[in-house]
């Protein structure tokens, strides 16, 4: 059956990349064609500068929500920077059976760095590809992009970040035995192994989902160097509200919902404590009553 495809990193697979998608389907459904997403083993400025962006999403992430979406073929990215657009069209017809691409609105390809979508109308017409410019994805009158939601996490807009992705930004790693000092104040705290490839929010404290198991518990998140207890290294440590256990080498994953508050140094263990105390209250006082729930697909 021939296909139709679209390329790109498609980092965070977010409400933007999820609206080509969508345009994907309903043009193969249209044309009776298998629709088709091509991406990319590492990022290109990775490659073509040498400075790799903080990703969203860790490889394998990327690769299960575009999974949800169609097949997925990933390109080594050092095999094809080097072919030209007509190149890589001719590579896509002759060796993966691709009729028509759907190109990103400002998307390019290609190291012969074509300009505008009429340039590759005319080498795909010599190639004998079709191909088709999605429709733009604008929120709040402006283009849902990759970079957008990249600048908003670094300036601390949790709920922005969350509606262009379309979903709860999150964290994933192992809980690593920390200092205690949590346990002591009365706020037992998971000490997070961190991924250095994705981008961490700024140093502070934040309203999170902790998932354990499939379930979810209200939490508070602390990113920074615990200035009160005197840490010379960035931690990420995460209190668990009414949940018992032992979390020790377990994953956890941490969904942000706000940010709350800048982290700062106290003048005592007791002054820490009781704004800990005052970040709950202020997380999640005027919330619903929480139900622990079992996480399921959508």
């Amino acid at each position: 059956m021939s296909k139709i495809a679209t390329i790109g990193f498609f980092d965070g697979v977010h409400r933007g990349h999820r609206f080509l998608f969508a345009q994907l389907h309903e043009l193969a459904h249209e044309h009776h064609l298998e629709p088709l997403i091509f991406t990319f083993d590492r990022h290109p400025k990775e490659l073509l500068t040498g400075v790799c962006p903080p990703m969203l999403t860790t490889y394998e992430e990327r690769q299960q929500l575009l999974a949800l979406h169609a097949e997925v073929r990933v390109l080594p990215f050092a095999d094809v920077q080097r072919l030209t657009a007509e190149q890589f069209m001719c590579y896509l017809k002759e060796q993966e059976g691709v009729e028509t691409l759907l190109m990103g609105y400002d998307h390019c390809f290609g190291s012969d760095l074509l300009k505008g979508f009429s340039e590759y109308e005319k080498v795909a017409r010599r190639v004998g590809l079709h191909v088709e410019r999605a429709h733009e994805c604008l929120v709040d009158s402006l283009p849902v992009s990759s970079s957008r939601i990249r600048k908003l996490l670094a300036a601390k807009c949790i709920e922005q970040v969350n509606r262009l992705l379309g979903y709860k930004y999150s964290i994933s790693g192992v809980v690593e035995h920390g200092n205690a000092i949590g346990t002591k104040l009365g706020f037992p705290t998971a000490n997070i192994r961190l991924n250095s490839s994705k981008q961490l929010p700024p140093s502070g404290v934040y309203a999170v989902l902790a998932n354990v198991n499939g379930v979810e518990y209200k939490a508070l998140a602390n990113i920074g160097t615990n200035p009160t207890v005197g840490n010379d290294y960035l931690s990420l440590e995460v209190h668990l509200l009414d949940f018992k256990g032992d979390l020790y080498d377990k994953q956890l994953t941490i969904s942000f919902l706000s940010f709350l508050r800048k982290e700062r140094k106290f003048n005592s263990l007791a002054e820490l404590q009781s704004q800990i105390a005052e970040d709950i209250s202020e997380a999640f006082s005027s919330s619903a009553p929480h139900n622990n729930r079992t996480i399921t697909a959508e």
